[in-house]
């Protein structure tokens, strides 16, 4: 039977919060810290895991020191709102490097892109040479980020 939110115990909670804090944990110390030996701790995050709960490990990089100092939202819309010039348009931006996240949304826009580069030309050069020249984009609209204050990809899980 998969794990849903629905049948996830104070432990499994206590696991997932712990890798989100730390996803480089050890099996030891993420045993220690929700009070589980490390065997049967083990066998709850691999049940996790496969459930699909854990989609992946990742390692958050520091863009200032490689280079990345301009970061922007940028938010599209489509000549034409069906789902095959959606497709398209998906198939096109997950070509370009720059972009880090693709959001569909429901308003305004239809689209929410976050955006890395290196600086402001190459910025409007990925604007210019790139994102207005797929065929779907009707128009764009951006938002450089300043500072970022903070991030968290999950919200931390409560027990019940």
């Amino acid at each position: 039977m998969p794990i849903s939110s629905h049948n996830l115990d104070s432990i499994d909670i206590k696991i997932l919060n712990a890798l989100q804090a730390n996803a480089r944990i050890s099996n030891a110390e993420l045993a220690t810290s929700v009070n589980l030996s490390q065997t049967p701790c083990l066998r709850r995050l691999r049940k996790l895991e496969q459930s699909g709960l854990i989609e992946q490990y990742s390692a958050r990089l520091n863009h200032s020191m490689l280079g990345i100092n301009v970061s922007a939202f940028v938010f599209i819309k489509l000549n034409k709102n069906t789902s095959s010039n959606a497709a398209e348009f998906e198939t096109a931006v997950s070509a370009f490097p720059e972009v880090l996240e693709c959001c569909v949304l429901a308003g305004v826009h239809d689209y929410a892109l976050r955006v890395a580069m290196a600086d402001l030309q190459a910025f409007e050069i990925f604007l210019k040479d790139k994102l207005a020249n797929v065929d779907q984009v009707e128009n764009i609209e951006s938002t450089i980020i300043l500072n970022q204050t903070m991030t968290r990809h999950s919200p931390e899980l409560k027990t019940q």
